[in-house]
């Protein structure tokens, strides 16, 4: 029945790596089964037959796609189906397409369609892995044109040792947890999340990534040899060569003085008599190509700006290759918000904003991962008036997801833990104004808004891009590259991290890939222009994280209870932990482990809940002070209740410093006062004190004709029910 059914198999990473075709999927263009360990993905790959008209770019879409069932879930949603792509998701679909879109022809303009369907996961062999190789193998052996392949490993740091692919619990002890793809000669591809290493170390498992990936790529060669199809032609997009060169001589000079400003907007009003003055000549010259030409003025602007950096190092605003643009940091704009920070390098602006929560506030994530909440959360906002353009909102896509988990994969390893500082964090990047490196700007402003916050981050952390100009064999690098020098460089090397080490790498190409002395450029120049960043525009704004937090900011105290306590915290039916809350007005969370979390507005409130709940949690200590309520007033003493269920007596005697007439004169139902315990009885009960709280807490001096008088002692009487050292039917 499948007669063309093959299997391919060998050892990756330890681990048998299985990949069958022939069988499943047959009516696309290339497909393959690939059993990575217990790890099953589906990668089918098509191409429409004609190219679309009326485009000037490359139609390719990557999807990566989370099957709960893979992990043995029912979706959580109403309709319990999976719905959109997880943020997750969309990350590893841009993973792959990065390193596989440079490999296509530029000049094609057919649909081509990668989609990769994760059947079942073992989470000691990474799907998004088995997801990219499966796709380099699927592209190979179609017959869609493509320049493959590629392979691409995951690489961990553990002890001063490189681990490729890791397992699950060695990614939970690793420095570093680096994505690198790679050809048969080059880089294609990184993308690192990492614990403030050092640029040695990055570099280091960079090239094992690139080393390890040579195996595989062999691989499948072989595999190619054997079943690989022939590549189908297509037509060429590419404008004729004739048509490009008459535009390019006509237009350079124009060109050339429209490009050569420091400000987007007088380049584009420049350029916008140009392009009228290109099409009213060569319209007529060649009809029904409007969109062929505009191909071409936009390649001449692209030979120019190429030309200028190549041959004359001379960059579009006139600053040297490791030169800056000018940048600002300012805090504290928001009035009512918990932090605020602006991060401005030439025209790029970008305002975060801090919010702190509750721990309970931490997002819940439905995915294929063991990774099932995260405190820490940053997302990115890129308006169309930050680029001078009307579009209406439609929601963050793949590029604002994928920017706000880059600057988030940045700032998390100096966020401190739970234990520490128990508040959940959402930073929101607004984009207010775009030429270039916002994702960067996002970085430095999330660290900006955080310290202005009052988060006690471990470092400040700032990001800056590299970018890379290559011909032949001539290549050169420049740092903090704008829109222009994106759109028509070959690089946009990101790199975040403190001035100690790096937290997150992601790497765009428009080639093929890097040679090991571009990587390593790149790393140096960053690195210095990081510390410069931070010493010199970021800390003059803000030298530390605030020592207090806004005062709209939720106060949050922490502690740990026994487990087997737990219950006696929250109470029947919830009672307890609502009279906490509702008392003290405060928001309480606890967790399986034991771990509670308090939050409100007013801090006094909040340790007075923290007291409550620690009181219930361990039984009251003679000699140790806490804050309770009065419940009753008799005419010799008040009860006073220093927890649910834990009430006790303070005699007459015990109430103030000086002699006491009246109950009355010193406390009042409902009154919240300190007090001390003096002595828990063998049944017990409570005798407490406010009297030496005052004394030991505020200093107070007694009455020198003040003679202390002891509570009564209880009576022996089993029949009578005793509180607080009286019996309840004594006359009170």
């Amino acid at each position: 029945m499948f007669e063309n059914f093959k299997v391919f198999e060998t050892d990756f990473a330890g681990r048998p790596l299985i990949i069958e075709t022939g069988k499943i999927a047959q009516l696309a263009n290339g497909s393959c089964f690939v059993r990575y360990g217990e790890t099953v993905v589906n990668v089918a790959v098509t191409a429409s037959e004609k190219p679309r008209d009326g485009i000037d770019f490359f139609p390719l879409s990557v999807d990566f796609e989370e099957k709960l069932y893979s992990v043995g879930k029912i979706p959580g949603s109403f309709l319990k189906r999976e719905g959109r792509p997880s943020d997750k998701a969309i990350l590893v679909s841009r993973v792959i397409d990065r390193p596989i879109r440079p490999l296509f022809p530029k000049d094609m303009r057919n649909d081509c369609s990668v989609v990769c369907t994760v059947m079942s996961v073992d989470p000691d062999c990474s799907p998004e892995i088995a997801a990219m190789v499966g796709t380099s193998i699927a592209l190979s052996i179609s017959d869609i044109p493509w320049k493959g392949p590629i392979s691409g490993v995951s690489v961990g740091m553990i002890d001063g040792e490189y681990i490729i692919n890791p397992t699950e619990a060695q990614k939970a002890i690793s420095k570093m947890a680096v994505t690198v793809a790679s050809t048969e000669n080059r880089i294609a591809m990184i993308e690192a999340g990492a614990d403030i290493v050092t640029d040695e170390e990055m570099y280091n498992g960079i090239m094992a990534g690139h080393e390890a990936n040579q195996k595989i790529i062999k691989f499948i060669k072989e595999i190619q040899a054997e079943i690989g199809k022939p590549k189908f032609s297509y037509p060429s997009n590419e404008p004729d060569h004739d048509m490009f060169e008459a535009i390019k001589d006509f237009a350079s000079d124009d060109v050339k003085f429209a490009l050569d400003t420091d400000d987007k907007r007088i380049r584009e009003e420049r350029l916008r008599p140009v392009y009228e003055k290109v099409h009213a000549k060569f319209d007529e010259i060649y009809p029904d190509c409007a969109a062929k030409i505009d191909e071409c003025m936009y390649k001449t602007q692209k030979y120019i700006v190429r030309r200028w950096l190549l041959d004359e190092q001379k960059r579009v605003d006139s600053r040297g290759m490791d030169q800056m643009r000018p940048l600002a940091s300012e805090v504290s704009l928001l009035p009512r918000v918990h932090g605020s920070g602006l991060f401005t390098r030439g025209q790029t602006q970008v305002l975060t904003i801090a919010t702190l929560g509750p721990v309970s506030d931490q997002q819940m994530l439905d995915g294929i991962d063991s990774e099932e909440y995260k405190r820490y959360m940053h997302h990115y906002n890129f308006p169309s008036y930050s680029v001078g353009e009307t579009r209406p909102s439609r929601g963050p896509g793949r590029r604002e997801i994928g920017h706000g988990a880059l600057a988030e994969k940045a700032l998390v390893p100096v966020i401190p833990p739970v234990e520490e500082f128990p508040y959940a964090m959402r930073l929101v990047s607004e984009v207010v104004s775009s030429n270039g490196s916002t994702s960067q700007g996002s970085i430095c402003g999330s660290t900006l808004a955080l310290m202005d916050a009052g988060v006690p981050i471990k470092a400040p952390v700032a990001g800056i891009s590299c970018g890379l100009i290559t011909e032949g064999d001539r290549w050169m690098t420049m740092v903090d590259i704008q829109g222009l020098e994106d759109f028509f460089g070959d690089m946009d090397f990101k790199v975040a991290g403190t001035k100690e080490g790096i937290t997150a790498i992601q790497m765009d190409l428009k080639i093929e890939g890097l040679t090991p002395e571009m990587v390593k450029e790149a790393l140096e120049k960053t690195h210095k222009a990081r510390n410069y960043i931070l010493d010199e525009i970021m800390l003059k704004a803000i030298p530390e994280s605030r020592k207090e937090l806004s005062k709209y900011a939720p106060k949050m105290l922490s502690t740990n209870v026994p487990v087997d306590k737990i219950r006696e915290v929250i109470g029947s039916g919830g009672k307890v932990i609502q009279k906490i809350c509702a008392e003290c007005e405060v928001k309480i969370d606890i967790e399986d482990d034991g771990k509670v979390f308090i939050s409100g507005i007013d801090i006094e409130n909040c340790k007075r809940a923290l007291s409550i709940v620690e009181t219930i949690a361990n039984d009251p200590e003679p000699g140790e002070i806490y804050k309770g309520k009065v419940t009753r007033i008799m005419d010799f003493g008040a009860f006073i209740e220093i927890a649910p269920g834990k009430e006790g007596l303070c005699h007459i005697s015990h109430l103030d410093v000086k002699r006491t007439e009246k109950v009355t004169d010193v406390v009042n139902v409902d009154d919240i006062v300190l007090v001390k315990v003096l002595e828990v009885d063998d049944r017990g009960r409570l005798n407490l004190s406010r009297r030496e709280a005052l004394i030991e807490v505020e200093g107070l001096v007694p009455e020198n004709e003040l003679t202390p008088r002891k509570p009564f002692a209880p009576r022996n009487n089993s029949r009578d029910d005793h509180r607080g050292g009286f019996r309840h039917n004594d006359k009170r």
